[in-house]
């Protein structure tokens, strides 16, 4: 009998069920991989727009207060000169003498007061230094410290320096926000639980601006916008723990911040943060470049500095959340009458990658496989759909119960008319997480699938 502990057999589970089922994949694994990278197959890749298109159109196209950019992942040095990124991005960094591993100094396991390695258990380790985690490179055929540039460690700093154009053009009044969703990269010491912490990674970030008196309320706003999305993806708010960050432990330009930590089943781990970064930023780019990033307010004929609140949430780490959240495993009883275990991921809908799974019963009598070709072409041009018609059905949807598909239909005998015109036209609709069936007309299957998915 395994004495394993049941969280990390789960987490064996989800990382099998990923790559078995094409969310995501080793990066340059047939060359061994890379630390810290990850690629996402046919379902990670759709999951993961699911993700971001519905993050986007809360937070963008629903709201009058919003506004969206893309920056460019490499900018001036001179923006994370004056970000204090350059100086200050930094973790604690130790080598173990014995193993030579190299491990983050606030993630190393302690004993009697005493830290040691996790490898091997040694304690002789060096002192901690700095260890910078952005990734540099060069811009231009020369490799110079002229030409030196990073790999952008977070996307905010581009809508910081953007702050006036965006102002200009999109006539927006405070409070508003800008809106990114991007790339950034950190050269972790120590990438690890999977692509929770990774050195290639994806932002969904806001930053909210505002007058200085209204920040902490703004705060508070943001925190229940965001618990409130989360629910909307299927997240369930007694999932997420809100930590009010002490004034010792934020950031130094910080006057309050909350992480919102997920359950994990390698532990409690943060998903989101949601800063109020007073006006920090758009101060020192002030300072740092000598352009104007200040608001004009015309009603009261007053200049002066914003505020900001950022809510900044993982892109990468909420796909994870979403696969952990949704992976259950149950007995059930096959159609011989034995039981076996099904394997099921149940997304909410709009989330699903593939929204609804389309079946022949047969796949070799034409009438019903033209049938089912008819109810793809319906379907195709407003969701998700797969079609299928390889093994027994009851294969079928195992297979589509391991992608999360919240819905599968079959189009059998009676959709055709050989039974009788009673239930010509119609399909049986066979629900993921139930896994009750009913008919439903084809006329009416894209009008009750689009109500579900959106």
């Amino acid at each position: 009998m395994s004495t394993k502990d049941p969280n990390a057999q789960r987490m064996e589970k989800i990382v099998s069920l990923c790559k078995r089922r094409g969310f995501i994949f080793q990066s340059s694994e047939i060359y061994g991989g890379l630390n810290g990278f990850w690629d996402y197959g046919p379902l990670g890749v759709e999951l993961k727009r699911n993700l971001k298109d519905f993050w986007w159109r809360r937070n963008v196209r629903e709201r009058d207060d919003m506004v969206g950019m893309d920056g460019s992942i490499i900018m001036n040095r001179a923006v994370w000169k004056a970000s204090g990124h350059e100086a200050t991005f930094s973790d604690p960094m130790v080598d173990c003498k014995s193993c030579k591993a190299r491990h983050r100094d606030d993630q190393l396991p302690a004993k009697d007061g005493a830290k040691y390695c996790p490898n091997c258990g040694s304690r002789d380790l060096t002192e901690p230094r700095a260890f910078n985690l952005m990734f540099k490179s060069y811009a231009g055929p020369v490799e110079s410290e002229d030409n030196m540039v990073y790999l952008r460690p977070e996307t905010a700093q581009a809508i910081f320096v953007n702050f006036r154009n965006v102002c200009d053009t999109s006539r927006k009044k405070l409070p508003f926000g800008i809106a990114q969703v991007g790339k950034a990269f950190r050269n972790e010491i120590n990438p690890r639980n999977y692509t929770f912490r990774s050195r290639e990674f994806e932002q969904m970030e806001i930053e909210y601006f505002c007058r200085a008196e209204d920040g902490l309320a703004l705060t508070d706003y943001w925190l229940e916008q965001r618990l409130k999305f989360y629910e909307d993806i299927g997240i369930p708010r007694e999932k997420i723990h809100v930590v009010d960050i002490p004034d010792g432990d934020r950031a130094f330009y910080s006057k309050k911040t909350y992480d919102l930590e997920y359950e994990f089943p390698f532990g409690i781990s943060e998903l989101e943060g949601i800063a109020y970064r007073t006006d920090y930023d758009l101060s020192a780019h002030i300072a740092a470049s000598g352009k104007p990033l200040d608001y004009f307010d015309q009603e009261k004929n007053e200049k002066f500095v914003p505020h900001v609140v950022e809510p900044s949430a993982g892109v990468d780490r909420t796909t994870l959340a979403l696969i952990c959240e949704a992976f259950a495993e149950e007995t059930v009883t096959d159609e011989k009458g034995n039981a076996e275990t099904r394997t099921v991921l149940r997304f909410h809908p709009r989330m699903a990658p593939i929204k609804v799974g389309i079946f022949p019963l047969l796949k070799n009598k034409p009438e019903l496989v033209a049938k089912a070709e008819e109810v793809v072409a319906l379907l195709r041009p407003h969701m998700m759909v797969q079609y299928d018609e390889a093994g027994a059905i009851g294969r079928r949807y195992r297979r589509q119960d391991e992608a999360g598909t919240p819905f599968c239909v079959t189009i059998d005998f009676d959709t055709v008319g050989e039974n009788g015109p009673e239930k010509q036209g119609t399909v049986t609709l066979r629900h993921r997480d139930s896994m009750e069936q009913e008919r439903i007309a084809i006329a009416d299957l894209k009008a009750w699938l689009l109500e579900r998915i959106s």
